[in-house]
């Protein structure tokens, strides 16, 4: 069986321990021949651009598959909100996400909790910018890795192209909510404290298409 991209992604590199808040990427900063990538299909083309007089990430993919991990631990009881801004100028058309052959997305961010030698403990949450009408909010199971990966729908093609949407998230809660045994007692989801990786992905490899999209600096802190 095929494993989810968003697993191996994860997995290709060792994970780095520091749990401070922080800006996770510092594009205005950041050294793109520095950054850790995995290619699945061709390569995403990632580079650094200045919008407005603020440097952010570009991705470009055209039938590719690539993604950019951004390795560090971070503890989410000091700082579970993760935020961020993006935007698709080149959208995808509708697609079935939830299957094998429309499991493409013009911009995704998702955090993964390494499970190390116990493969099938690794989990990670997706948020992604859907092709589809009327789907923020929505989530499943993604399509290669079944429920060790949840998909949550943060935008949709009601979204307006060229234009900057901000997100923040609490990951914590998130992953509680995606994962979590319902009715478990809040000290025994433990294993949802840390994350060990973000990663930024835009692929169109499955159903083939061209989309482009950038990304704000990744932000993690306290409130």
């Amino acid at each position: 069986m095929k494993r989810s991209k968003l697993i191996l992604l994860a997995l290709a590199f060792s994970l780095s321990f520091n749990a401070t808040g922080q800006n996770l990427t510092d594009f205005a900063n950041a050294k793109p021949e520095q950054w850790q990538t995995k290619s699945f299909v061709g390569e995403t083309q990632y580079s650094l651009t200045n919008l407005d007089g603020v440097t952010r990430l570009k991705a470009e993919a055209e039938a590719s598959a690539s993604g950019i991990i951004l390795e560090q631990q971070i503890d989410l009881q000091e700082t579970p909100y993760m935020s961020w801004q993006w935007r698709v100028d080149t959208p995808l058309e509708s697609l079935d996400e939830q299957s094998k052959t429309g499991d493409d997305f013009a911009a995704r961010v998702y955090v993964v909790i390494d499970g190390g030698l116990v493969f099938w403990n690794t989990k990670a949450l997706t948020y992604l910018w859907s092709s589809n009408d009327n789907s923020t909010g929505q989530s499943w199971d993604n399509a290669f890795a079944g429920d060790a990966v949840r998909m949550l729908a943060l935008q949709d093609a009601n979204a307006n192209k060229q234009q900057w949407y901000q997100e923040k998230r609490n990951v914590y809660e998130d992953l509680i909510a995606q994962f979590g045994d319902q009715g478990s007692e809040r000290k025994n989801l433990q294993k949802y404290r840390y994350i060990d990786a973000v990663v930024i992905m835009t692929d169109t490899d499955n159903a083939g298409g061209n989309a482009t999209a950038y990304y704000g600096d990744i932000v993690f802190s306290a409130q």
